[in-house]
């Protein structure tokens, strides 16, 4: 694999990789979690629901402002998933190996790991209840608990995975499953979807189908292949930028896009695949399929759409530039399961993290916060084994972008980025609360530029 400053040439590259360098020296070695197997208490400094990507490196940057004693990650998982990856590994251009560690390994030493499941949030009371029968109290709560996969909701899932030829690399269970249909695909329709629901990673489901395509080109299927994008949505991208672009690929590659049509059942025995025309409520069309990749319907967990931290919809309700709850001052969110106005990604609980940081510092003071969150947030879309077109974007759904150069464009230095330097930043700096997003990167290009 080429190197990324091989391939972005020039001072910034060697710039970009110095700075590397150095948040990986002040991250220190990776350190083994110690502190399961100790009884947890009944109270926190700061209590982090949720082991994802938002909880682990809040834990990390809560550690080094109030002790790791006095912090606490409520998770009931064994395993932390870097799940951006899943896009390369149902292409198979991955090892789905390669996107998983233990839990005990991300979680910050001497950080205290409580081993089960949040069944009530009681925010006027400041705790919280467990599957354990634990009532565990806190000083400031942050809420980091993701979003939740609703494969049951589209009739014949999830059993349906258990025929072949459908996959879907929203699971650490079926993304395998993306890969072997690809592989054994023949001819006819290759079908990917797009639910109608709010979605991690928004990018992904249409990601699978660019990568499809050109292995179909690899291996001499194309000409057999009618790859179709079913979308709920009414546009391919919602930045227009990038959305053109996108556009032009779509053209070229002469790939099928039907807009306002929804994955309602799958009939995985026929490899049938049924959707609603979202326009035209209770107009339904069957297509059979050869391959058939499905981005499930999502919502908010179960836990939150209850509790009092909620929104309407059930999302945790934030105020948008600072990420403190609108009616406990002494609540934060996170990441996928807020109601921010924004891509639900890993990069942008990347910016959400450095933003909250300073949130909750100005908190503990007395202060009010200062700093604002504009909505950034990233999705590198792969259009090719060896081709991304980086989107960056804010709140207004205006590009934000790092780079110098057009990044609407198709680029392999992109996908180097995206394959291998994400990753790396991801377990290395991000998950220890090193990085807050690529905002200082972007000033010093483009002062650069000046």
């Amino acid at each position: 694999m080429v190197p990324l400053v091989a391939v972005v040439s020039g001072p910034r590259a060697q710039l970009f990789a110095c700075l590397l360098r150095l948040g990986t020296q002040q991250a220190g070695p990776l350190q083994l979690h110690t502190g399961a197997s100790h009884a947890a208490r009944n109270h926190y400094e700061v209590l982090v629901l949720g082991g994802g990507s938002g909880g682990i490196t809040m834990a990390a940057r809560m550690k080094r402002k109030v002790g790791a004693e006095n912090v606490a990650v409520v998770e009931p998982s064994e395993r932390h998933f870097y799940q951006p990856i899943w896009t390369l590994v149902g292409a198979g251009a991955k090892q789905l190996s390669s996107s998983g560690r233990p839990m005990a390994s991300v979680i910050p030493s001497g950080v205290e790991w409580i081993k089960a499941r949040v069944t009530e949030l009681n925010p006027d009371k400041n705790c919280i209840h467990t599957d354990n029968d634990e009532q565990i109290s806190y000083r400031y709560l942050i809420i980091a608990l993701g979003i939740q996969l609703h494969y049951e909701k589209i009739k014949g899932l999830p059993e349906g995975f258990a025929h072949p030829k459908i996959g879907s690399n929203y699971s650490v269970k079926t993304v395998e499953k993306t890969w072997k249909a690809l592989q054994d695909f023949k001819e006819g329709n290759a079908i990917f979807t797009f639910p109608n629901t709010p979605v991690k990673c928004a990018g992904a489901p249409q990601k699978i189908m660019y990568l499809s395509e050109a292995y179909f080109r690899k291996t001499g299927k194309r000409s057999k292949a009618n790859i179709i994008f079913n979308t709920s949505l009414g546009a391919i991208f919602g930045v227009k930028k990038y959305a053109d672009a996108l556009q032009e690929i779509i053209r070229e590659r002469n790939l099928t896009v039907n807009y306002k049509q929804n994955l309602i059942e799958v009939r995985a025995d026929k490899q049938e695949a049924v959707f609603e025309n979202l326009d035209k409520p209770g107009e339904t069309q069957v297509i059979s399929y050869e391959m058939l990749h499905v981005t499930p319907p999502m919502g908010p967990p179960d836990v939150l759409k209850t509790s009092p931290v909620a929104d309407a919809a059930g999302w945790v309700d934030v105020d948008k530039e600072t990420l403190q709850h609108k009616r406990y001052p002494n609540v934060f969110g996170i990441g996928d399961c807020t109601n921010l106005p924004t891509s639900k990604t890993a990069a942008a609980v990347a910016a959400q993290s450095g933003i909250l940081d300073r949130t909750i510092s100005l908190i503990m003071k007395n202060q009010t916060p200062t700093k604002k969150y504009d909505g950034y947030t990233s999705c590198p879309l792969v259009t090719g084994y060896n081709r991304v077109i980086l989107a960056e974007f804010d709140y207004k759904a205006e590009p934000l972008e790092t780079f110098p150069f057009d990044q609407s464009k198709e680029r392999l230095s992109m996908y180097v980025m995206k394959a291998d330097l994400m990753p790396f930043l991801y377990w290395n700096m991000m998950l220890r609360g090193y990085w807050g997003g690529p905002a200082i990167l972007r000033k010093l290009f483009h002062l650069g530029m000046s």
